[in-house]
Formats: structure tokens, sequence, C-alpha cells
């Protein structure tokens, strides 16, 4: 995938998995180095390329971000079972907690009689 490009958007990113993301990233600080260098030296050719560079950095954050939040989730493949393990924790400590209150309000119900 080539950074700054149409090729990199939400939909195609949320695709990838979470360390490929990281490269896509890798790459694409990479290339704002360069191009921040080539402008410092006057070598810079196309000044529009840095924004989007910024831009495609900025929805690869946006990405991990939302996966950290469990508003996206992380594509698992055929063989495997999901990656997220935080989703699957916070999901399982919700599941603590609500049987945690079900229980105090059923103790508090017996208490009253």
């Amino acid at each position: 995938m080539a950074v700054g490009s149409k090729d990199l958007t939400a939909e195609k990113l949320d695709q990838l998995d979470s360390e490929r993301l990281l490269e896509e990233l890798k790459k694409a600080k990479e290339e704002l180095f360069n191009l921040r260098f080539q402008s410092a030296t006057g070598q810079l050719e196309s000044h529009g390329r840095l924004g989007t560079v910024k831009k495609d950095i900025a929805r690869i954050y946006t990405v991990l971000r939302e996966r950290e939040l469990g508003i996206r989730v992380e594509p698992t493949s055929a063989d495997e079972g999901p990656k997220d393990a935080k989703k699957s924790k916070k999901a399982a400590k919700a599941a603590a907690n609500a049987e945690a209150q079900t229980e105090a309000t059923t103790d508090e119900a017996e208490e009253a009689k």
C-alpha cells in the first residue's frame, strides 16, 4: 500500500491487522521526515504531498485508537479466534460486574423480606 495515496482509506486500513498498521505508520513517518528534509533544503517539488502524508498518519492513528476503545474490531483470520484480547477482557469484566450487581440486588431483596 502506498503511503499518501488514495489507496490508504479508513475502510482499507480497517482491514489490516495492528502489526501491519504499525508498519504503515512507520513508513508514513519516514516519508514525512524525508519530505520535511527536502522542504528545508529546497528540493521539495510537491508541497501538497506533506499534507497528504500527515492525513495518512492521522488516519492510521484514528483506526488504532478506535480499536483500542472498541469502536472498531481488529480483523481476524479464518483459523484464529479474535485477536482483540482487550475487548474480550472488557466483555468478561462487564459480565462479572453485571453478575455482582445482580447478586447485590438479590441480597437486598431477600433482606427486605
